[in-house]
């Protein structure tokens, strides 16, 4: 039987492992590190004495995607799930807090009600929403809401910082509009904020390992790839750092990896060149965290952090674009963090409490229109290679539901292939040619 060879065990490469092992597919899947999730994982903190995510990450309900991972692990349950669409700010500069709450149907009523849209804001104000759906590719979130318009501090500022992890003079408009027709076009139902109940591994990796297992599917820990090596527009083989692997005649390769890796192995694909940074502070409280509304979660405005997430006595604060704090020493940055964590949870400035710093330095691609232009698609010009992860062509945003998308698409292509290379007439497999290259990392 063929095997299609899976490089990278982040959240794209188990999706498309996933997707092909319940089509009978027989699998393989590598894996650079000595753990699976990649940039989306938990690990036990020595310090803290508690587990943590390496990033934190807020999902909406009506995240496809997601959702169907979830229930492909079963895990649908490891998920805090409030029961309904609100979302709670906190605006440093003054105090005031509020809460945008929606309905549960399609049909906008909240925006009617002044106690559940943000405050000082009128109705014709959310209608700015829609001037994303015709935002061209060299169109910046800036050029189509400025900094004027009453939503721009408060809701679209702060949706393309979180989602974009880019500045709104910076980010791409376009990828902001499919992300509001499908939560917020899609009514309160599709908008529940989500997160991890215990950590993103427990819920979203760590399952799915389990999953693979059940179909003899194993991750080939430490196999960090350095060669592709190519006869004309086909993968003939895999040279890992002491290890190589010679693809059969029906061999297909997805390749799951970070967009620099791809770009190192694949010197003739195009690949988006920059990267963003996010920067995480966990501390741990002396008891667990008063919740407001029962919500686990918490966006500032006017602050140098821009989420709160909370469990237990951990609270962990999310910086993205954090360009300008990564570099940082770990102990200025708790310092001026804290400064924004401390009254939104009522606790005293000082002492600093126990806390662990995260950078991700290439947490997510440059997502300025100029980088989403360099965004390639699933398919390449290699016969059988395919290639997914949140950076590729998705359409969408670099989030948890565009890499578990972009794994199903590699996986559907690799198995198309599959069906079509078995067939008696097909004939159009290219024959294996003298070697033309050899890509080397």
């Amino acid at each position: 039987m063929p095997t299609v060879h899976v490089i990278g065990a982040g959240l794209a490469g188990l999706s498309c492992a996933l997707q092909l092992a319940e089509s009978g597919a027989a699998v393989r899947l590598y894996e650079a590190t000595g753990h699976a999730g990649g940039r989306c994982r938990s690990y036990y903190d020595q310090q803290l004495e508690r587990w943590i995510d390496n990033g934190n990450h807020l999902v909406f309900s009506g995240n496809h995607a997601v959702a169907e991972h979830l229930r492909t692990i079963g895990a649908a349950e490891s998920m805090i799930d409030p029961g309904r669409a609100a979302f709670p700010f906190l605006d440093l500069a003054d105090g005031r807090r509020w809460t945008l709450q929606m309905n549960p149907g399609r049909m906008p009523w909240w925006a009617f009600d002044a106690a559940k849209r943000i405050p000082n804001t009128r109705l014709r104000d959310y209608l700015a929403l829609l001037r994303f759906a015709t935002a061209k590719a060299s169109t910046r979130v800036s050029d189509i809401v400025d900094a004027s318009h009453p939503l721009f501090r408060s809701l679209i500022e702060p949706i393309a910082v979180a989602v974009l992890n880019a500045s709104a003079q910076d980010g791409a408009a376009k990828l902001l509009w499919p992300v509001i027709v499908e939560t917020f076009g899609r009514g309160g139902r599709a908008c529940h904020p989500l997160i991890a109940r215990q950590g993103l591994s427990m819920s979203l990796v760590d399952p799915a390992v389990r999953r693979l297992g059940e179909f003899g599917v194993e991750i080939r820990f430490t196999h960090r790839l350095r060669e592709l090596e190519c006869r004309g527009h086909t993968v003939v083989g895999l040279s890992f750092i002491g290890h190589d692997v010679t693809l059969a005649e029906d061999d297909t390769v997805v390749l799951a990896v970070p967009h620099r890796v791809a770009g190192l192995l694949l010197p003739d694909v195009r690949v988006p060149e920059g990267s963003r940074s996010i920067v995480n502070a966990h501390y741990r409280l002396p008891g667990p965290v008063p919740l407001r509304d029962g919500l686990h979660f918490l966006a500032l405005l006017n602050g140098t952090a821009h989420w709160l997430f909370f469990r237990d006595d951990i609270v962990s604060a999310t910086v993205s674009a954090a360009e300008d704090l990564v570099d940082l020493p770990a102990e200025e940055i708790a310092a001026r963090i804290w400064a924004d964590v401390a009254p939104a949870v009522e606790a005293p400035a000082d002492p600093l409490p126990p806390y662990r710093i995260v950078k991700e330095k290439t947490a997510t691609f440059a997502q300025t229109p100029a980088e989403v232009a360099r965004r390639p698609a699933a398919k390449t010009a290699y016969f059988n290679l395919f290639l997914a992860g949140d950076w590729t062509a998705t359409g969408l945003p670099a989030t948890i539901e565009g890499a578990l998308r972009s794994g199903r698409t590699a996986a559907r292509l690799a198995l198309a292939l599959g069906s079509s290379a078995s067939l008696p007439m097909a004939g159009t497999r290219p024959q294996r040619q003298p070697a033309m290259s050899s890509f080397v990392l």
